[in-house]
């Protein structure tokens, strides 16, 4: 019998997972004489027993297990390089399910993915903008987009991919500083309203001689970055904001940024995803469009303070 090692393998890891020659046999659509020529011949080449079978039971020697374990790392392996070498010539293609913190659901976002789905038409792009820790396994997402200070603060077991760093500056409306007056020190803050975002109380802000930390007088609270912009828009007092912001249409000539010397500690947008051998099209794609892209946009252009 002319026999195939590759399907000889496949054969004896079926056998081994159905429990049984019989159903092998009917997954593999092949007969139960064959399915055992299969594991006989492996045990020949071999020149040891991989099971122990009689007409009731059906189990592992030994050896058995060693090379199931073997098996099982080689079938995995092509099967993934088959899976990668067969999308490299087809269009990216799916759901992609995307993550994102609510600070970033502005327009330059949306023309970036205005600019990924003309070139990659058949991605359905999913995206939910929620400020937490959202588990990429448990509740079914591809990729996350996360902004952190450091890489290794970063759930382990994820692979994070740095993108751009990210500014933030307090900001306010032009009619709230009118009324109130413009800070010109950190030290002026404690006499102004702030808006902030979960059980934040003071801001850490960087100066020429490092960073402070700067206790504030919170009036509102927001359980998620949404809506912020719009509560300082309001006059009901400051905020810290993305730098992109200030590129808004709805917000251009209403929020300015105060304290332009003192910006926010820098932190880092990171792109985050399951660890994995073979990377689904869609989602490379999507990393590499947006790695390609966003490092060559401008950096906002910050209104002068009044």
């Amino acid at each position: 019998m002319q026999v195939d090692t590759l399907t000889s393998i496949k054969a004896f890891r079926q056998v081994v997972e159905s429990g049984s020659f019989v159903a092998a046999a009917e997954r593999l659509d092949l007969s139960n004489a064959m399915v055992s020529k299969h594991v006989m011949y492996l045990e020949r080449r071999l020149g040891v027993r991989l099971l122990n079978r009689n007409s009731r039971t059906l189990s592992l020697t030994e050896p058995g297990r060693v090379y199931l374990e073997h098996c099982k790392s080689v079938l995995d392996d092509l099967e993934a390089a088959e899976l990668e070498l067969g999308s490299l010539g087809t269009a990216p293609r799916g759901t992609l399910r995307v993550t994102a913190p609510s600070w970033v659901a502005g327009q330059r976002l949306a023309n970036l993915l205005k600019g990924y789905h003309d070139r990659y038409p058949d991605v359905l792009v999913d995206i939910s903008f929620e400020d937490r820790a959202v588990d990429l396994v448990e509740e079914g997402y591809d990729l996350a987009i996360r902004l952190s200070r450091r890489a290794d603060t970063l759930p382990a077991g994820l692979i994070a991919r740095p993108l751009r760093t990210a500014t933030f500056y307090v900001a306010a409306s032009q009619e709230y500083l009118e009324r109130n007056g413009v800070p010109h020190s950190p030290d002026d803050l404690a006499q102004h309203d702030f808006v902030a975002v979960g059980n934040l109380s003071s801001l850490s802000l960087v100066g020429p001689s490092g960073v402070l930390e700067v206790p504030i007088r919170v009036v509102l609270r927001y359980r998620s970055m949404a809506g912020v912009a719009n509560a300082i828009a309001a006059g009901i007092g400051l905020a810290p904001v993305s730098a992109v912001i200030f590129d808004e249409p709805v917000f251009k000539d209403v929020l300015v940024p105060v304290l332009t010397d003192y910006p926010l500690r820098q932190a880092t947008v990171y792109f985050v995803y399951v660890s994995r051998k073979h990377i689904p099209m869609k989602i490379r794609s999507f990393i590499d469009y947006m790695v390609e892209t966003v490092p060559r946009l401008p950096e906002p252009i910050l209104p002068p303070t009044p």
